[in-house]
């Protein structure tokens, strides 16, 4: 543990709230950027600072999800911005001179105001990781970052418009049901099969093999979509130990006995075998790296993307949605999930990356062409 980063998570929220609101049309929902910092290191301090009569309905979220809420009332005809952000500034600089061992800063704010603040902590030998929604983040702020995330780009985030129904809800937490195949996105019965249960399980205690399908798929989407975090985030190899440490910080309920498998490598060696994962020799003996299939399943279904478009396409681009609907005509079950995507959005995307289609925001929604 002592070679994890140490984060403080501090979240100028009505920048956040107000943004998410006005240019994604969806509440803020923090579990996405939870998600990302889990990738990253260890979030040791939470905090979040607004007037939060304003808030009433997002106080309940963040104190599901353990964030401390600094309030921040304001006079009547004061303004509301410039109190949070001195307070959110002080609070940063006295927690690095006091605790020196928080490595990193997660300021979540688009705000250019804080810009100063990010070259402070940076001269104190600080990282810091900056969140802010896209279309209202200024422009001089994500360069003064050691790393920016958009919050429009991460994992879990779903625009009002996206036509993406497997987005996660905006939940406190993840391990209520997930026997039943509870919270953690939805399923493509192609992807996963049916876990045999331990031999040593009660059979008269078994779940119904549905239940068991559905929440073993869930896994694998889990799985995916940290180790292709992992992958973006660290230089290093995502070793199983690394998996392993990453999915607890997530959940800290997480088990794989809660799936049917007796060791976490049983559980690997699970999805090694459905093609999920691939295993290799790793660093230490019986700690095996943990990679995404680059070929085989991506690109297929990049190419089967690609040929949906094609068909579709009458000159002027087809629309994102209903574009799902579409691909699944040709593939029954098909999901972006288990190939490491959090939505069907994220999955365009990533087709856009390897330049086989060209993803265009029109009006509210988005067009896509073949590149």
């Amino acid at each position: 543990m002592d070679d994890e980063d140490r984060i403080a998570l501090l979240i100028d929220y009505e920048n956040l709230a107000l943004g998410s609101r006005d240019h994604l049309g969806v509440p803020f929902d923090l579990r996405p950027v939870a998600d990302a910092l889990a990738e990253r290191g260890r979030v040791v301090t939470r905090r979040a600072y607004a007037d939060w009569s304003y808030f009433d309905e997002d106080r309940r979220m963040l104190t599901r999800n353990h964030v401390e809420l600094i309030e921040m009332t304001q006079r009547m005809g004061a303004s509301r911005k410039n109190a949070a952000d001195i307070k959110m500034a002080v609070d940063a600089i006295e927690t690095a001179y006091e605790r020196d061992y928080i490595t990193t800063f997660a300021i979540c704010t688009g705000d250019s105001d804080f810009t100063p603040l990010v070259h402070k902590l940076r001269e104190l030998n600080k990282r810091v990781i900056g969140f802010g929604v896209r279309d209202s983040t200024s422009t001089m702020l994500p360069p003064a970052c050691d790393e920016f995330l958009y919050y429009d780009d991460l994992d879990g985030v779903v625009p009002a418009d996206s036509p993406d129904t497997e987005a996660p809800k905006s939940t406190g937490g993840r391990g209520k049901g997930r026997g039943k195949g509870g919270s953690r996105g939805a399923a493509t019965a192609a992807a996963v099969e049916q876990v045999e249960p331990a031999a040593d399980a009660d059979a008269d205690a078994e779940p119904e093999p549905e239940e068991v399908e559905e929440s073993t798929t869930d896994l694998a989407s889990l799985v995916a979509q940290t180790v292709s975090g992992l992958q973006r985030s660290s230089s290093g190899a995502v070793t199983a130990s690394v998996l392993k440490r990453t999915l607890v910080r997530k959940d800290s309920t997480f088990s794989e006995a809660a799936y049917g498998f007796r060791a976490f490598g049983e559980l690997l060696d699970h999805l090694a075998g459905r093609g999920i994962i691939e295993l290799s020799a790793g660093p230490a003996k019986g700690d095996p790296e943990v990679t995404l299939p680059e070929e085989g399943g991506r690109q297929e279904a990049f190419a089967l993307l690609r040929q949906t478009v094609a068909e579709l396409d009458d000159g002027s681009g087809v629309a994102l949605s209903g574009l799902k609907d579409q691909v699944r005509a040709r593939r029954e079950g098909f999901s972006e999930k288990p190939l490491g995507y959090g939505s069907f959005l994220q999955f365009c995307k990533g087709a856009a990356a390897a330049g086989l289609v060209e993803l265009t925001r029109r009006g509210t929604g988005y067009v896509v062409t073949l590149a």
